[in-house]
């Protein structure tokens, strides 16, 4: 692989293992991890909580493509992407045009199950969070089989979902290099 090594965003609805999953990809392939959440807070200074509750979910669509589109470095990084991420039109496009996308996924029962009691998500701060989650997750699956590489998180070990992404962020790094090759600004691993 050249020099600049393509950026890995890991997408996929909550609780299927981003944040976990990324961490150890990054001691793995030794790059920086980063979660758009957490940059999001950091760049506005509040929980996505407060921002939720402040200033509504469409301002907080507009910080997630501000991160995307400037907020973080070009290359040798795994993105951890909040679960909306690539809801809104054109954010999966934008995405792929950074770097390599792949798709956690987990079942329903699964994701219920790692998400029970998390008050941190603002859209699971519901009366009836199973209806919440199937409502989520029904609407925003077609978007995240769109993402590419799908990879089942559910009652696999650590071990094996991380070599899993590894292979195939390798392959698509590969992939993303040739197609991406006829923008010099893409190789400048500084822009």
């Amino acid at each position: 692989m050249s020099e600049f090594e393509p950026n890995l965003y890991l997408v996929g609805f909550m609780g299927t293992g981003k944040t976990t999953i990324g961490r150890a990809l990054g001691q793995r392939l030794g790059f920086a991890v980063i979660d758009s959440d957490h940059e999001i807070e950091r760049v506005c200074g509040k929980p996505v909580t407060e921002i939720f509750a402040q200033e509504g979910e469409a301002e907080f669509r507009r910080q997630e493509r501000r991160f995307v589109e400037s907020g973080h470095p070009a290359s040798r990084h795994i993105v951890a992407c909040g679960g909306g991420l690539i809801v809104p039109e054109g954010m999966l496009e934008l995405l792929k045009s950074k770097g390599v996308v792949i798709c956690l996924h987990a079942s329903i029962e699964t994701i219920l199950k790692r998400t029970q009691g998390q008050r941190h998500r603002p859209l699971l701060n519901v009366d009836d969070l199973d209806a919440r989650v199937r409502d989520l997750y029904s609407a925003r699956e077609p978007i995240y089989r769109k993402a590419g590489t799908m990879i089942l998180t559910d009652a696999r070990p650590l071990n094996d979902i991380v070599t899993h992404v590894m292979r195939s962020y390798r392959r698509e790094a590969g992939d993303w290099l040739r197609q991406h090759r006829m923008n010099p600004r893409l190789a400048d691993p500084r822009v």
